[in-house]
């Protein structure tokens, strides 16, 4: 997969280095990753959550953080639409953002 932008985590990760290890773990096997479908993302990551317009939420470090993508299957692209904490994630909605 090709992630689109990856200074979005980095940035976040400065901010938060508990989250550090975690997001480039997440980032090394969404590089390498072929994801045709929600599916196959589950197959990898059970505590995924799928959710409309293409979005899929990732528990980060211990389920501290929140990591939602929009994903284009079709063209193998993850969007980084939000990164933060549980806080922060209860102020958005993840179908629009």
């Amino acid at each position: 997969m090709r992630i689109i932008a990856r200074r979005t985590l980095r940035e976040f990760w400065e901010q938060h280095r508990d989250a550090e290890q975690a997001i480039r773990a997440w980032y090394h096997d969404a590089k390498v990753a072929h994801w045709r479908s929600p599916a196959s993302i589950k197959r990898v990551y059970v505590n995924a959550s799928i959710v409309g317009e293409n979005r899929v939420i990732f528990n980060i470090s211990g389920n501290r953080y929140r990591l939602v993508v929009a994903i284009s299957y079709r063209y193998e692209v993850c969007y980084i639409r939000f990164v933060g904490t549980h806080q922060q994630y209860d102020r958005i909605d993840v179908t629009t953002i």
